[in-house]
């Protein structure tokens, strides 16, 4: 089975999307704090992603009762996106990921190295 086969809706709070395009105030934040972002190439490929993982993407992880949210990731040939240390170097990233709210249906997406593990 692959893609999302349950009622989501997007995430209302815009500061998670934002954390997640280049040149916003939150990703600046990101730098000062960790040093890094992992950030979509730019809207249009955020919502193109977004639409691949939920019409394709398949379940990643274990699944753990304590974790309170569902993934759904899918790799792209093409990069996706980045992660811009605060030096200013960038390493490409091929993975998306939707992180699911299990109880809200609430999700995101987010560019990531690799598919992530839960459990």
């Amino acid at each position: 089975m692959s893609g999302i086969e349950r009622d989501i809706i997007p995430d209302p709070r815009l500061s998670l999307i934002e954390r997640h395009l280049p040149d916003t105030p939150q990703v600046q934040r990101l730098l000062r704090r960790e040093g890094r972002a992992h950030v979509f190439n730019d809207r249009k490929t955020l919502e193109r992603v977004t639409q691949a993982i939920i019409a394709n993407g398949e379940r990643t992880g274990i699944e753990d009762e304590d974790d309170d949210y569902e993934r759904y990731g899918l790799y792209f040939w093409e990069p996706i996106g980045y992660i811009i240390k605060a030096e200013g170097s960038q390493i490409p990233l091929y993975d998306g990921e939707i992180k699911i709210v299990k109880t809200t249906g609430e999700y995101h997406a987010i560019p990531r190295t690799s598919p992530r593990r839960t459990g």
